[in-house]
Formats: structure tokens, C-alpha cells, sequence
């Protein structure tokens, strides 16, 4: 209390009309703001003092807000600032963080359907949602969980729960939902040069599987392009094992890498080995890529995948896929393009073959007061040749074009329209008309 009452006869002594000549305003501003915060302080230790109960949240007046900072540009922008600061912990005012720090963000969706196709769909994911019946569907909903254990050590954790057509049926009756876990990892970062990391993900061999995760509000259409569809087996959509990572200026172009090692592809070859390899050969990949400063929004780059496969249905092969992408991830326009091409070559002696995908994506946000707009438009295609026995009857052959819009009805909710048109060899076309509402919260 001595130091407080020194502390008071200074600022009086200052704040006297005398005194008043010789200070500025600011300094005035700051002595009464003392003199406020000392008069609030003197006020509590008297409450503490007699017993008085601890005043509740309600009972104090709440600080004015500090002026917003400017609004995003648009409502796809606005969008993702918002989620972003949705995933943020709110800044707390204690000197030093608590540990761990959980933080937790879901997903969302539901779905409409309506197709010409008759019988089966010929190898396409459930999430693509052509379907022989048209109607509603539920989509995924996905939890995202973080936790901070350290400065330096994060944990971060991905559960969804899918719907299954089969619910019910067999004895014991199959569940309504799939639950699984889509990715776990811990990570120690030494700095931006250096990440090191352990768990499962998704694989980093291509932009769209890294850049849009579970939860389809993330990602501008309503499904993913086939090549990189959850389920599918064109590229192993998840990796379980250790990946280094970290960013490098290299002179304003800002090079980035991903260095992995694991488990390979399981005997299903839309699973990855979760419970260990299935052979005594590791996976590895390496993925490069830019983002340079003098055109900001632009990202391009390659990666390389080397597995050894051994499928249930089909002969030992060594696996080489190789990626390629160029982004404008910007909403005036967005461009998203991306090529792989994937080689089998069967261990035990046979015909080495080469399987190829792409996709093409354009979108644009509407300016003015139809901002909330964004029409896009993409186009895709499969080749996958006869003589690929691991690929053949399961990765679908086609092409296919996709014209669509979305509407942002607030900062955390869009509702999508798609038109889509397949094109088969030897098989029917398929034309499709699809809607979503998707969420986070």
C-alpha cells in the first residue's frame, strides 16, 4: 500500500493546475487512466478486505471493443478469416499460456442427388453421389481437435462419421455410421525451417489432398475430383508414419518441402497400413513447391511417391506416382490444376503400365452486391490402360465436366449447385444435377 500511495501523491502532484501546464495531453490522458485503474484496485482490496463476495461477470461493465479491423474483400474471403478465427484460441489474459490447450471445430453436410444412371455406378466413390435413386443424403460430419502441449509440441486429431448404405442389414445389423479416424498427428516445431511430425495423414503428393481436408465447406464444389475422392485408390489418399517439413524464403519465393517415410498402401489399396506395413519395404515421398511473394496467391509444385504393392487380387508391383500443380488461390479468379501419373511395375516379371489423371478447376467471386456468387467450373478425367491389373475394375475410366455455383449465406454456411456430365467408354453417359448445404461451426 506504501507504493500505491506514492505512486497517488506523484500523480496528484502532476495533475495539480500548476503542474497541468508543463504535461501534455497524453500524458494527462495516461495519469487519469492511473488514476482510474489505482481508484478500481483500492475498491477491491477494501472488498477482499470485509469479506464482500467477488463481483460476478455480469456485475462489471465490459471494456468497448476495439474498432473491427476491415472487412475481407469478399464473402468466400470473409469466409475463411472467420474460420480461421473460429479455430483460434480467444486471446487470453494471463501472461502465460496453460497447457494442453484444447481447441475443437466441426463440419458438416447434407446432400441432394438426382441421376440417370441405372445399376452400378462403375467404380465411383460414395462421395461423388452417383447413385442409381435420387434423394437426400447426409454427408460427413467432422470433428477437428488441437491441443497445444508445449510452445513447440501441438497435437492434432481429424474424426468423421460417414452414413452407410447398408445400415441394419446382416446379423449382427451393421451401425448407421462409419467412424474413423482421418488423421493424428504430433508435431514438434524446432522453426519454420524444420516440422517433424509423427502420425497419420493425408498424403502431401498433391495440392487438393492437402489443401482441402474433411468437410466439404472448405472446399468450393460439393465433392472432391475422383483422383483424390476419400476412398478411392488412384493416389493413397492417407499416409501413416514421419514427415519433416518447413518453409525456406530462397529469395521471396518461399520454398516449401514435405519429406516422408511409412507404411505403404494396404492390401486394399484404398487403405493405408494403419496397423503396420504389409511388407518390409517402407513408403517414401518428397513434395516441393513455391509460393512466391512478387505474385501473391500463386502456388506451384512437384512431388514423388515410391511404394511396393501387394494387393489381394493382383501380382506384387513396384509403385512410382509422380504429381504436378499450378494454383491461383485467389477469388478473382481461382485456378486449381493438378496431373499424376502412376507406374506399376509388376515385381515377378509382366507389362510395366502407366495410369493418368487431371483435373482442371476455375472459379470466380462475383463483385458488388452479388459477392456472395461464386460459379466455377470444372473438368476432369481417368485413363487407366488394360493392361494395369491393379488399377482395372477398381479406378473408373472417364471424363467429365462439372458447372456449378455456391453462395456463401453467411460466414460459415454455403449452399452448392452442380450440373455434372460423365463420359464412359463403352458405358452410358451419366448427367447428374447435385445440391449441398454445408457448415462449420
Amino acid at each position: 500500500m506504501r507504493r500505491i500511495s506514492f505512486i497517488v501523491c506523484l500523480l496528484l502532484a502532476l495533475a495539480r493546475p500548476g503542474a497541468a501546464q508543463a504535461v501534455d495531453q497524453t500524458t494527462r490522458d495516461l495519469i487519469q487512466s492511473l488514476l482510474t485503474r489505482i481508484d478500481t484496485l483500492e475498491k477491491r482490496v477494501s472488498e477482499l478486505e470485509q469479506g464482500t463476495p467477488p463481483r460476478t461477470a455480469a456485475s462489471v461493465v465490459p471494456t468497448p471493443a476495439p474498432a473491427a479491423a476491415a472487412a475481407p474483400a469478399n464473402a468466400q474471403t470473409a469466409s475463411v478469416v472467420a474460420h480461421m478465427n473460429h479455430d483460434q484460441a480467444p486471446a487470453p489474459d494471463e501472461a502465460q499460456p496453460s497447457y494442453p490447450s484444447l481447441k475443437i471445430s466441426g463440419f458438416g453436410d447434407i446432400d441432394y442427388s438426382g441421376t440417370d444412371l441405372h445399376g452400378a455406378n462403375g467404380g465411383f466413390q460414395p462421395q461423388t453421389l452417383l447413385a442409381p435413386h435420387s434423394g437426400f443424403e447426409e454427408g460427413q460430419f467432422v470433428l477437428h481437435l488441437s491441443s497445444a502441449l508445449s510452445p513447440k509440441v501441438t497435437v492434432f486429431s481429424e474424426l468423421s462419421l460417414t452414413a452407410r448404405s447398408d445400415a441394419g442389414t446382416g446379423t449382427p445389423p451393421a451401425p448407421g455410421f462409419n467412424i474413423e479416424l482421418e488423421r493424428l498427428i504430433v508435431r514438434y516445431d524446432l522453426n519454420d525451417y524444420f516440422k517433424l511430425s509423427f502420425g497419420r495423414y493425408h498424403t502431401p503428393i498433391n495440392y487438393w489432398n492437402t489443401a482441402y481436408h474433411h468437410g466439404s465447406w472448405l472446399q468450393t464444389s460439393i465433392s472432391r475430383p475422383e483422383m483424390v475422392q476419400f476412398g478411392g485408390s488412384f493416389i493413397p489418399v492417407h499416409f501413416v508414419g514421419a514427415q519433416a517439413e518447413g518453409a525456406i524464403p530462397a529469395g521471396g519465393l518461399n520454398l516449401n518441402y514435405n519429406l516422408g517415410i511409412g507404411n505403404g498402401r494396404g492390401q486394399v489399396i484404398s487403405r493405408d497400413g494403419d496397423f503396420s506395413d504389409i511388407n518390409n519395404n517402407r513408403a517414401w515421398l518428397a513434395n516441393l513447391f513455391v509460393k512466391p511473394d512478387f505474385l501473391y496467391g500463386l502456388q506451384v509444385g512437384a512431388s514423388v511417391y515410391r511404394d511396393e504393392l501387394n494387393p489381394i487380387s493382383a501380382p506384387a508391383a513396384r509403385e512410382w506416382i509422380r504429381s504436378a500443380h499450378i494454383v491461383w488461390h485467389r477469388e478473382n479468379p481461382e485456378f486449381i490444376a493438378e496431373f499424376a501419373d502412376v507406374t506399376h511395375n509388376p515385381i515377378k516379371g509382366g507389362v510395366t503400365s502407366n495410369s493418368q489423371a487431371g483435373y482442371a478447376q476455375l472459379g470466380y467471386r462475383l463483385p458488388g452486391a452479388a459477392k456472395l456468387w461464386k460459379p466455377y467450373y470444372r473438368w476432369e478425367y481417368i485413363h487407366v490402360p488394360q493392361s494395369d491389373p491393379i488399377f482395372k475394375g477398381i479406378v473408373p475410366s472417364y471424363s467429365a465436366s462439372t458447372a456449378g455455383v455456391r453462395y456463401d449465406i453467411s460466414n460459415f454456411a454455403a449452399l452448392k449447385f452442380e450440373y455434372r456430365k460423365y463420359l464412359r467408354p463403352d458405358l452410358p453417359t451419366i448427367n447428374g444435377f447435385f445440391a449441398q448445404t454445408s457448415f462449420t461451426f
